[in-house]
């Protein structure tokens, strides 16, 4: 069966939805209007049998991509905007991350007291809900701005139901495509996921509205040791369960030394891989276990920032070439520093040339390519998201050229651009479902202002409760 027909029980799907259509500030207009116009911008379809479109419209109706053309008439009660200067590119895909420790940004200083994993998990017991709540809306907004309009959160902080409620809110509240991963609180020991809450939010997000843009699967952890055999039989029971259900699964194989190595053998030789499993970071796989992973038809997350930053290695695109499904994450803000897919490319870029000593070693198209449409396929939503394409969903994002950063833009290819030189405040417009979540460079509906000041206090609050 194909990899797609078999994931399609994942696929967020979205309500038909009204835009607002004017020729001014959304945010100034009521939302009465039925369609969007991007006009004669330089349209990057990512879509291969189409490619670059350099002076092109994109009519956006009830949610979806409906044209992509030169000089396309605009229907009645249409918001149009000038594309003169601007890309249009699809929404870039964040193929794995961990929002809910965005509060903890700055907490990871380079110091044996301030190493990711010790920080991260003493902090992440005194997390509330609410924190859960504002650390995943905050880092999905941040995400938004910045261009990325999809995301997969590994939610590996599931302290109690309540938690797992809360970071759908906080993506719900975000209006981002999201997919939460539901896991265990603890990396260290093998505690069990709740399978029968997981199945609950799963039958809750299907009976939903058509509309729903988010989806639930599994934050699965090997064993911390390989050899445990009672602790194997807790997390095959999760694995067995996810895959039950029918949902995707997601798991991490890292760490210093060989480690990540044995857990890729560890699953090779159990044969679990499979269409619905994603493995993340597999920073120095062998070619034979990246040939293992294409046969069982199983996807591949890289976060060159984090693995970097935690000193697992070097996230070498090139050294991936064979692998099928594949996609770049941001691996949450508090890490990777930013919700930046644009700071992620231009690392992977830098990090092959460097390695190889040679200056063609890297293809901004190609990371270009992983940030949305690869992405977009290796999650099982090719058929919905990734290219600006007659019949997906909008999600898009319009970037302004005329910048100091970005100037000269005379209508070249603007990959080279992009990835070496764009930065997420130069994202002017994203659309999420035919729906304007950025217009004009402002969030719309969000108070920046407050929300800031709520992320800041409940880092503070965090503080106070870290007692020795």
């Amino acid at each position: 069966m194909h990899v797609l027909t078999m994931m399609r029980g994942w696929l967020p799907t979205m309500t038909t939805m009204a835009i607002v259509a004017t020729t001014t500030s959304l945010s100034a207009q009521a939302a009465d209007t039925d369609a969007l116009l991007i006009r004669g911008a330089y349209v990057m379809t990512m879509d291969p049998a189409v490619g670059d479109l350099p002076i092109a419209d994109v009519l956006v109706e009830r949610g979806r991509i409906t044209d992509v053309g030169r000089d396309l008439a605009i229907p009645a009660n249409t918001r149009v905007i000038a594309g003169g200067g601007r890309v249009v590119l699809p929404g870039f895909v964040d193929v794995h991350s961990h929002l809910w420790i965005t509060q903890l940004r700055g907490r990871y200083d380079n110091t044996q007291a301030g190493k990711f994993f010790p920080v991260t998990n003493r902090l992440g017991a005194l997390y509330t809900p609410e924190d859960t709540r504002l650390g995943v809306r905050a880092g999905a907004i941040e995400g938004l701005s910045g261009g990325i309009t999809t995301v997969v959160d590994f939610f590996d902080n599931v302290r109690d139901r309540s938690h797992a409620d809360a970071a759908l809110a906080g993506l719900r509240d975000a209006k981002v495509r999201g997919r939460m991963l539901y896991g265990a609180q603890s990396k260290t020991t093998p505690d069990r996921v709740d399978l029968p809450h997981l199945e609950a939010l799963h039958a809750d997000l299907t009976r939903q509205d058509p509309g729903a843009r988010l989806s639930v699967g599994l934050a699965w952890r090997l064993p911390p040791k390989l050899d445990d055999k009672q602790a194997w039989t807790i997390k095959l029971e999760e694995l067995a369960g996810a895959r039950r259900l029918g949902v995707p699964v997601s798991v991490h194989l890292s760490g210093t030394g060989d480690q990540a190595i044995k857990m890729f053998d560890a699953l090779i030789a159990r044969k679990l891989l499979g269409p619905d499993m994603q493995v993340v970071h597999a920073t120095d796989a062998r070619p034979d276990q990246l040939d293992a992973l294409n046969r069982a038809g199983a996807s591949l997350a890289l976060t060159p920032l984090t693995e970097q930053r935690v000193g697992y290695g070097l996230t070498r695109v090139s050294h991936f070439a064979r692998v099928k499904r594949q996609g770049l994450g941001i691996d949450g803000t508090a890490l990777a520093g930013a919700a930046d897919m644009f700071g992620t490319m231009r690392l992977a870029a830098l990090t092959d040339t460097g390695a190889a000593r040679d200056e063609t070693a890297a293809s901004p198209r190609r990371l270009l390519e992983l940030a949305t449409r690869e992405g977009a396929i290796s999650l099982g939503m090719g058929d919905d998201i990734g290219t600006v394409t007659k019949g997906k969903w909008a999600d898009l994002q319009v970037i302004d050229m005329r910048s100091m950063n970005l100037g000269p833009f005379i209508e070249q290819d603007p990959a080279a651009l992009l990835v070496y030189s764009a930065r997420p405040e130069n994202v002017h417009t994203v659309l999420v479902g035919g729906q304007v979540v950025k217009d004009e460079g402002k969030m719309v509906g969000v108070d920046m202002t407050s929300l800031i000041e709520a992320i800041q206090a409940s880092a503070r609050a965090l503080s106070a409760r870290d007692k020795p």
